[in-house]
């Protein structure tokens, strides 16, 4: 996932903005984090590069 993606997520439950955590940095990509909701707080991680936005009750 490239930074400048975060401009254009928002949290898909409340549309609020989301603020970035990086747990692994490779060549420039995030490949490991969290993004979390400014305003509901639930947490999306990043996986491999890939943001996962599917409510929490939804993901495998």
């Amino acid at each position: 996932m490239h930074d400048d993606l975060l401009e254009i997520l928002c949290c898909p439950l409340c549309k609020a903005d989301l603020t970035l955590k990086v747990t692994k940095r490779e060549k420039g990509e995030i490949e490991e984090g969290t993004l979390t909701c400014t305003k509901c707080a639930t947490v999306f991680p990043i996986e491999e590069g890939i943001p996962n936005l599917l409510p929490p009750g939804e993901r495998d």
